[in-house]
């Protein structure tokens, strides 16, 4: 552990900074805490690290953000994958049959043709990508896996980062590396930040090109979401330009795409696809509310970075996975080949960064979800969705 002060951004804000794993130096430190009282700082918050035994779980690691009253955990060894948030009755998370925290040391991921990466699916929050994502699919005789490799790649290094200046927003980032020899040289750093006393927390992740050629990236942020906000009658809301089926299957539900069925055993998964609207600065928002309308979550991103969304329904039975996902991207989860054919597969040029970013709001009140339907009919400012009948592509 060390405790560093830096100067970070155009405020020159000095950081307490702690290396908890550091692949170059052979640094992994297991369980790890701080808290305001050590740093002597009067805003309460804690945050720890964990590693977990027992099982397929055996050496991943967690690292939670208690700020009283919201807590996150992260998953260093899942890709910096979000596990869970809580903010105060209102909890973000799902019940996959997968009940553990999977290592990745113990996934296949071209198992089942491909569908090996659901061996450890339980996260709220699971990066697709970045090299590729969609779903499995064979290139110059390769296979693509589905969603890509990074959210089963340990990070090779994390750093918790807390401003000394109020409010005192606290990072926690870890460097994430896709590289195969003539294949891929990216890296990740895939971060998220909590300031004390908010109801939300922020991705960002800078992906960098270290290649000397250009190359293809995808990435998809898949943010699932389960009972208590999701239950029959809850709803949907999103500034929409074009809403399609994935699949013929999906045609069936084009008319309610907006709202949700109660748990309903043998539903099979429905997916839609979303062009968004979004303002003058390419800012929209998406949202999930219950059916009184009283609790929500609200996922906010910019279109310049993330132009499509992608809204997944599987409202099968509570042991088998009861969930949604909402679901920003460069692209829709279609196998790689057909969103080539349509011109959505991005290009990063050689020294490239490129950044992302989520902002998850918690939503705790009917106001609270009122404000969130305000500000997503500012953003459609009266336009109308149109509901195509025809999916984009063909598996």
């Amino acid at each position: 552990m060390n405790d560093a002060k830096t100067m970070t951004g155009d405020q020159m804000n000095a950081t307490h900074d702690f290396v908890l794993t550091d692949r170059a130096q052979g640094v992994e430190i297991a369980n790890w805490q701080v808290s305001n009282e050590t740093l002597g700082i009067e805003t309460p918050f804690k945050i720890s690290k964990t590693t977990l035994h027992g099982g397929r779980q055996e050496g991943s690691t967690l690292i939670t953000i208690d700020t009283g009253n919201l807590q996150l955990v992260v998953i260093p060894t899942r890709g910096m994958g979000l596990y869970k948030a809580q903010c105060e009755d209102v909890a973000l998370s799902w019940k996959s049959p997968v009940d553990e925290v999977v290592n990745p040391a113990f996934i296949n991921l071209a198992e089942r043709g491909g569908l090996g990466w659901l061996d450890g699916f339980n996260e709220m929050l699971a990066r697709c990508g970045f090299e590729w994502s969609g779903h499995p699919s064979t290139e110059n005789g390769r296979l693509l896996t589905l969603h890509g490799r990074v959210q089963n790649i340990p990070a090779s290094r994390v750093v918790v980062s807390i401003e000394s200046a109020a409010p005192h927003r606290i990072t926690v980032k870890g460097l994430i590396k896709e590289k195969t020899f003539k294949f891929s040289n990216l890296e990740t750093w895939a971060g998220v930040s909590v300031t004390p006393g908010e109801r939300a927390f922020r991705v960002h992740d800078e992906l960098h090109n270290l290649s000397d050629y250009e190359r293809d990236y995808q990435i998809i942020y898949h943010a699932n979401f389960g009972s208590p906000l999701l239950e029959g009658g809850a709803r949907f809301q999103a500034a929409a330009h074009e809403v399609s089926p994935f699949n013929d299957y999906a045609k069936a539900g084009l008319a309610s795409w907006q709202t949700y069925l109660p748990v309903t055993p043998g539903f099979d998964e429905m997916v839609f696809n979303i062009k968004p609207y979004a303002d003058a600065e390419g800012k929209t928002l998406a949202m999930l509310s219950n059916q009184a309308g009283s609790r929500g979550v609200s996922l906010g991103f910019n279109v310049q970075q993330l132009p499509a969304l992608t809204l997944w329904k599987n409202t099968d039975s509570a042991a088998d996975g009861y969930v949604t996902g909402i679901e920003p991207g460069t692209c829709y989860p279609y196998p790689r080949q057909v969103e080539r054919d349509q011109g959505r597969i991005a290009k990063i040029g050689s020294g490239e960064i490129k950044t992302f970013d989520v902002e998850f709001r918690i939503l705790g009140s009917a106001g609270d979800v009122k404000q969130a339907e305000a500000e997503i009919a500012r953003i459609q400012a009266g336009r109308q969705t149109e509901l195509v009948e025809t999916p984009m592509g063909r598996e």
